[in-house]
C-alpha cells in the first residue's frame, strides 16, 4: 500500500479528510473487547462491594461520555452528531466484555466511536478494581484488556437497506 492509499495523507502531511459532498446516511457500529480480572475481584465486582462504587454503571457512563468526545480525542476524527449508543457488559466468571454500539446519520463512519467507549469503558472497570487486582509489588499479573475489534458496521442509504 502506498501513501496515496491513506486518505489521512498528503505527501510529508496528515489531514482531516472532507467529507462535506458526501450524503448523510445512517450509521451503525458495534465494537467489543474483554477485560480480564481475578476471580477475587469478579465476586467483589458481582457482590457490589468494590470500594469505589458501581463498576458496570460508571465504565458505562466512561464509555458513553467517550463515545460523545471521540473527536476530541483523536486528531482526525470528525465531530459527529451521535444520535444513540448502546453499552452494555458481558459478565464471565474471569472476564467483562464491553458491547458498545453507535448510531449517527452523518457523512462519516461511527466505528471509532464504538472502539473508542469500548476501550474507555474498559480502562475505567481497571481504574476502579486496581487496588483489589495489584500482587504485592504492586504489578497487575493477571489483569489484561484484549481483543478490542469492531463487530460491524453499517451504512444504510436511505430507501435502500
Amino acid at each position: 500500500m502506498s501513501a496515496k492509499d491513506f486518505t489521512h495523507v498528503d505527501g510529508d502531511k496528515v489531514k482531516m479528510v472532507d467529507v462535506g459532498a458526501k450524503a448523510d446516511v445512517l450509521r451503525i457500529a458495534k465494537a467489543q473487547g474483554t477485560i480480564r480480572l481475578t476471580k477475587d475481584t469478579m465476586a467483589l465486582i458481582k457482590a457490589g462491594n468494590v470500594k469505589k462504587g458501581n463498576v458496570l454503571a460508571t465504565a458505562r457512563v466512561a464509555g458513553v461520555m467517550a463515545v460523545k468526545r471521540t473527536w476530541d480525542l483523536i486528531p482526525l476524527c470528525h465531530q459527529i452528531p451521535v444520535s444513540g449508543i448502546d453499552l452494555d457488559f458481558d459478565v464471565g466468571e474471569e472476564t467483562i466484555t464491553a458491547i458498545a454500539e453507535v448510531r449517527s446519520t452523518g457523512k462519516t463512519g461511527v466505528e471509532m466511536e464504538a472502539l473508542t467507549g469500548v476501550s474507555v469503558a474498559l480502562l475505567t472497570i481497571w481504574d476502579m478494581v486496581k487496588s483489589a487486582e495489584k500482587d504485592s509489588t504492586g504489578n497487575y499479573p493477571e489483569t489484561r484488556i484484549t481483543d478490542i475489534r469492531v463487530v460491524y458496521k453499517i451504512k444504510e442509504t436511505p430507501g435502500k437497506p
